[in-house]
């Protein structure tokens, strides 16, 4: 069996790493050199990274694929029919599906503080993450876990998954019940309204970091806690880490001295 990769982002770079420790990975399909970060540098992806770190061959075009099976982890572009009639692919979802069908599963199971989550490994079909199902696995999320801790537990329950169901594929349709969409997450997604509960404001932190930031006015607020009354009894929304335009990430206490 050739075994190829489809990755991009951070996610599919350590789902790449993790199995490569496992199985020979042949090639790595991923998405060209694009403009990254805040200067807006050309720079490779983090799974060309990975490639390049473990040797093996980078490619940009499915064309280009001489692989039985791909994994398909955090990729940012669907695949045609045409392509999936050629081999066997196998899609990564950091959700327990068909809850969090969609691109930012992470992201919404945390704003919604769904307290458990997992992975899906199935079948790549036409249709958004709705392919039947080899293996699934649940994890329990931590009050305390931000989008970085979930998704690196979903990356290590993905690579044992993976070498499990790449011994024996066997598929099960996936169910339609219970089914919700996870949404990209936009602009308006990011913003931290003062008027709503404040949990809500700390999982909405929770989720948006350490990759993307939510905001409260011109500050960056990179994680939260509720205080005074408790998650359940009120409180307030209470920054604990947090970063103004321009500036340098620092505690929230550091912020206000510096605004005396």
């Amino acid at each position: 069996m050739r075994l190829a990769v489809a990755a991009t982002a951070p996610f599919g770079a350590d789902v790449l790493e993790r199995l490569a420790a496992r199985r020979e990975v042949a090639q790595v399909l991923t998405r060209p050199d694009a403009p990254r970060g805040r200067g807006r540098r050309v720079a490779p992806s983090a799974a060309k990274e990975v490639a390049g770190r473990l040797g093996i061959p980078v490619v940009y075009d499915r064309d280009e694929l001489g692989a039985d099976v791909v994994v398909v982890a955090a990729y940012g572009r669907l695949i045609p029919e045409s392509a999936l009639a050629r081999a066997l692919w196998l899609n990564v979802h950091p959700s327990l599906l068909p809850r969090w069908r969609g691109a930012a599963p992470v992201e919404r199971a945390l704003m919604a503080g769904d307290a458990e989550t997992g992975v899906t490994i199935h079948r790549t079909t036409k249709e958004l993450d709705a392919g039947p199902i080899a293996a699934q696995e649940a994890f329990t999320v931590a009050p305390e876990d931000d989008a970085g801790a979930v998704y690196a537990r979903a990356a290590e329950v993905a690579a044992r998954l993976l070498d499990e169901v790449l011994a024996d594929p066997a598929f099960a349709p996936q169910p339609e019940e219970g089914m919700t969409y996870a949404e990209k997450i936009g602009p308006a997604d990011r913003v931290l309204d003062p008027s709503r509960p404040p949990q809500e404001l700390v999982n909405r932190v929770r989720a948006l970091s350490p990759h993307i930031g939510a905001k409260l006015g011109d500050l960056t607020v990179w994680s939260a806690r509720v205080g005074g009354g408790g998650a359940g009894g009120g409180g307030e929304f209470v920054p604990v880490e947090v970063q103004p335009a321009g500036g340098r990430r620092m505690s929230y206490e550091a912020y206000l001295r510096g605004r005396r």
